[in-house]
């Protein structure tokens, strides 16, 4: 495909209509005293929407150069990677998708279309998507309420499957790159039992451990300063062990035994309780097809509360050798597999958590 093309020929797009009232916008910050951004009216919103986008760890791989109004670089910063359990730069792909998927949306809902293109011949470049806003007179009918309510649930789901009329109104438009196996399926025992191995190798990786006590926030403090990484109501800790992880835990108590130990626990409770799993595959791993199945995973994802279905991608089946070697041959699937999802019903659907950066954490001027 013509990188000038990129996206574009994938439902890069968008032209709807919405009825929900705009944010306020704010138009000037500094990303420091000698280069300040004047920002143009909608620039900062539908920045602010991007990000919304999920992230391993919540780590937030983007970095945005701006070249002129409406005009941007979407980067890939390497402070954000997780060079452990994604070497390769494989997940900050598919995030940086998601990324330009939310983009998408939000850059429509104001009554603009993206033209996208592609920079990266690698998944270590430091530019990956050049986009330019370009006004359409039209207004996305997106509502924009579906970026900023998905959220990530890690509690166990209930029993029971995924209907086939929820799964086709999911899939149907790209259903050749979704695997759907239900639970009780025999896959869905092995799965089950291979995400539990799989985590408990990782649990047990002493850098992999490592990496994931660097991006949890466990005082208030400190998600506040960061405003990135797992907190501990993104990982579900509420009520009195909420209370106590968030006063006495630190990133060495990750690599306790009793923390890893207690950690394999929920991972066995929320594989046991779900709807099943959906595979998420792609032609190939190049940067194109990553970014590709990134905001295919975005497009799913908007569609689900409305459903009261939930999702939890769960990648260590993905990071960790030789259950990722082996886990497409043993499925019979031909093309490589970039999402592991568990996905279930849910009684109730808490509002997002997840902390987020400023658009001035994140944007940068190419003159500086």
């Amino acid at each position: 495909m013509n990188r000038r093309t990129f996206l574009s020929a994938t439902g890069g797009l968008l032209f709807m209509k919405t009825t929900l009232s705009r944010p306020m916008n704010t138009n000037l910050f500094s990303i420091s005293k000698k280069n300040p951004i004047v920002l143009q009216p909608n620039e900062r919103d539908i920045l602010t929407l991007a990000a919304l986008a999920p992230s391993g760890h919540n780590t937030q791989p983007w970095q945005i150069e701006y070249i002129e109004p409406y005009h941007w670089i979407i980067g890939n910063d390497s402070s954000r990677w997780l060079p452990v359990v994604d070497p390769n730069q494989r997940e900050t792909m598919l995030s940086l998708g998601a990324f330009s998927q939310s983009l998408d949306y939000a850059a429509g809902y104001y009554g603009y279309h993206c033209q996208w293109t592609l920079l990266a011949t690698s998944n270590q470049d430091e530019e990956v998507l050049d986009v330019k806003l370009i006004k359409s007179g039209q207004v996305a009918n997106f509502d924009i309420t579906k970026l900023q309510e998905r959220r990530t649930m890690r509690a166990p789901f209930l029993d029971k499957a995924i209907s086939g009329q929820d799964m086709l109104a999911l899939t149907a438009s790209e259903k050749e790159h979704f695997v759907y196996i239900p639970r009780n399926d025999p896959h869905w025992r092995r799965l089950n039992e291979q995400t539990l191995d799989a985590n408990r190798q990782q649990t047990y990786r002493n850098q992999a451990q490592q990496e994931l006590a660097n991006w949890i926030r466990f005082s208030e403090t400190d998600a506040k300063s960061h405003r990135d990484g797992l907190t501990t109501a993104g990982l579900e800790l509420t009520g009195i062990s909420g209370w106590v992880v968030s006063h006495f835990f630190t990133p060495a108590t990750v690599l306790k035994k009793s923390f890893r130990e207690q950690g394999l626990k929920r991972v066995s409770e929320q594989v046991a309780h779900s709807g099943g799993w959906l595979l998420l595959t792609s032609p190939d791993s190049t940067p194109t097809a990553l970014l590709e199945a990134g905001r295919r995973l975005q497009r799913l994802w908007v569609q689900l509360r409305e459903r009261s279905i939930a999702l939890h991608p769960m990648t260590q089946l993905l990071e960790e050798g030789p259950y990722c070697q082996q886990l497409p041959g043993e499925l019979g699937i031909s093309q490589p597999i970039q999402f592991l999802l568990r996905i279930g019903y849910v009684r109730d659907y808490p509002k997002p958590v997840s902390l987020r950066r400023s658009v001035d954490d994140f944007l940068t001027d190419h003159r500086s």
